[in-house]
């Protein structure tokens, strides 16, 4: 089967494009991994109507209703290389098998990158987070520490100001005034001295250790967790990137459309965002992909008449 689109990345975004595209009766070709961005999250808020729903009851739902569509098929796999040309795309999956199709639309998500500190892992995703619209809330207030780094991250301090009693961990960094005088405002707590592990085994509760032996017990820590792509295939396919601040995107037009005739992407690898966002793209993208396939079709008509 050749078919219309292929999405690679059966998450928000993916499935948002297939049911899209489904509905407008294309053929579709979802593969996916099995590695969603929010794995690591017992549960998702801030999703209008499912708040507090599990992420993976959430995906296992939108796939049921996807495969009730004729037009869509569905591999578990990865997709280990890809190439676009003039009359389509070829992605070729790690069993061997190639897979031709009109259009290819990049839903892989990102990886997060944590800061090299013992304990950040493990916690990752309970205690240990980086949303505060996400997370925030179930936090439930009281000591809650944001971990330094990157220049934002004395604003991120002050802004989850408003879910608990905030300590900044800056690791050193430097802090403009006008930082600082926020995080004043906002009564954040700034504690310079380097955090060096993370500990405790409690479900709703750690301990940030720091250089000096002193230990903080925090409800949970917030992390700049650093963005990298989740798949090789964006450069291989020489997609062009945008640098934001939580590390490189893959730049997009309003029909998300990359640099690459053909070639689409969207969700996490496009939009710094949520589970909302990420469908919000992935829905544009379907859109675009559908309207280009028309336009195609149409000027094929136009020749053959």
């Amino acid at each position: 089967m050749q078919a219309d689109v292929i999405i690679i990345g059966g998450s928000f975004a993916g499935l948002s494009a297939a049911l899209i595209l489904a509905r407008a009766r294309r053929q579709v070709l979802v593969i996916d991994a099995g590695q969603p961005r929010n794995r690591a999250s017992s549960h998702s808020h801030g999703v209008l109507g499912l708040d507090g729903i599990a992420g993976s009851e959430l995906l296992k739902t939108a796939r049921q209703q996807l495969l009730a569509y004729p037009g869509v098929h569905w591999i578990n796999g990865e997709a280990v290389q890809a190439q676009a040309g003039p009359k389509g795309v070829q992605v070729r999956t790690d069993d061997g098998q190639v897979h031709a199709a009109r259009k290819l639309l990049l839903a892989t998500g990102i990886l997060d990158t944590l800061p090299g500190i013992p304990g950040l892992v493990e916690r990752w995703g309970r205690t240990v987070l980086h949303c505060p619209y996400c997370h925030g809330y179930e936090v439930g207030g009281g000591a809650i520490g944001v971990l330094g780094g990157p220049a934002w991250s004395a604003a991120k301090a002050a802004l989850l100001a408003d879910w608990g009693s905030i300590t900044f961990f800056s690791q050193g960094m430097d802090i403009s005034d006008e930082d600082l005088a926020r995080l004043q405002q906002r009564k954040v707590q700034v504690d310079a001295v380097p955090v060096v592990a993370v500990e405790g085994e409690q479900p709703q509760w750690l301990e940030v250790v720091l250089e000096d032996g002193r230990r903080s017990a925090q409800r949970a820590l917030f992390v700049p967790a650093l963005q990298a792509m989740a798949t090789p295939l964006v450069r291989e396919l020489g997609c062009a990137l945008v640098e934001s601040p939580l590390g490189m995107l893959v730049d997009v037009d309003a029909a998300r459309q990359t640099s690459v005739p053909g070639i689409y992407a969207a969700g996490d690898a496009t939009v710094v965002g949520n589970i909302t966002l990420a469908s919000a793209e992935g829905v544009r993208a379907g859109i675009g992909m559908h309207q280009a396939l028309v336009a195609e079709d149409s000027q094929g008509a136009v020749r053959m008449g």
